[in-house]
């Protein structure tokens, strides 16, 4: 697989030009194309993560995976297609830009990097952007899915026993002392915390793949050993997927994440550390 990230001096130098995907999304707002429409990379188009990225919430969780048709057209009209190298990037630190990565290599893609530092790393080079938006010609990508693994909830539930299942949230979240979304604070039994924090510097880059590699093995993730991750709606859980394999670890995804394992009442709930 092409590595997946690339930094600004190379993708300021790349011919011919890649299709270039601006995923900035936080949260709790505001909206992203508002930052998109104040500046953006020169070319670029903006890519709504709620919109494009996931489907409606509901029994799949906040973030559930965009269905495969719909997928395709988004990003048709965003001008991907699959002979043309994409690169996605958000603010600083990849966590929405990530989701974009695994979408789009999860429905096929094999040619998507990450702009490592984002808008924030591209602006403090001093490289030019633009408030235009541009019509792309359309693509023609044919989006299939399945080109990366996922969990559901019971593969979730089966992993944090007989592998490792990291949980990508904050700490208060996962020991349910804090939970600012969803209705129930707390993970699943078995699962690891490891924060998406961890992954990157304070310049919002990813840690070198020797740290990373480390910080995994630490939690006891490596690719000896069956991974996978989640966290609040599969969105920095892709994050942390991303870290994964920068570091040489394969990890499956549970897409719905927490949102979607408290739909079922069943489900135990674990706190504490």
């Amino acid at each position: 697989m092409q590595q997946p990230l690339i930094d600004v001096r190379t993708l300021a130098r790349l011919t011919p030009e890649p299709v270039i995907l601006d995923v900035r999304w936080h949260l709790t707002g505001p909206p992203g194309v508002e930052a998109y429409r104040a500046g953006h990379l020169p070319g670029a188009v903006f890519v709504d993560l709620d919109r494009d990225l996931a489907s409606a919430p509901g029994a799949g969780g906040r973030h559930p995976l965009p269905e495969q048709g719909a997928f395709e057209r988004a990003m048709r009209a965003a001008g991907v297609s699959a002979d043309r190298l994409v690169v996605v990037y958000d603010d600083a630190d990849a966590t929405a830009a990530a989701r974009a990565w695994w979408c789009l290599r999860y429905f096929g893609h094999d040619r998507v990097r990450v702009l490592d530092g984002g808008y924030r790393a591209w602006t403090a080079e001093g490289l030019p952007t633009e408030t235009s938006v541009p019509a792309p010609e359309p693509g023609g990508f044919t989006a299939r899915s399945g080109h990366l693994p996922t969990l559901d909830a019971d593969g979730a539930a089966a992993l944090a026993k007989t592998g490792t299942l990291l949980d990508a949230r904050a700490a208060e979240r996962f020991r349910g002392e804090h939970e600012p979304v969803d209705p129930v604070a707390g993970h699943i039994p078995g699962a690891v915390n490891a924060p998406t924090w961890g992954n990157v510097g304070v310049d919002g880059r990813f840690l070198p793949a020797p740290l990373l590699r480390d910080r995994f093995a630490s939690l006891g993730a490596t690719d000896a050993a069956e991974v996978g991750v989640y966290c609040g709606s599969g969105v920095t859980a892709a994050h942390e997927v991303l870290a994964l394999t920068l570091a040489g670890v394969p990890a499956a995804l549970y897409v719905g994440s927490w949102s979607d394992w408290l739909t079922d009442p069943t489900h135990p709930v674990a706190t504490g550390p």
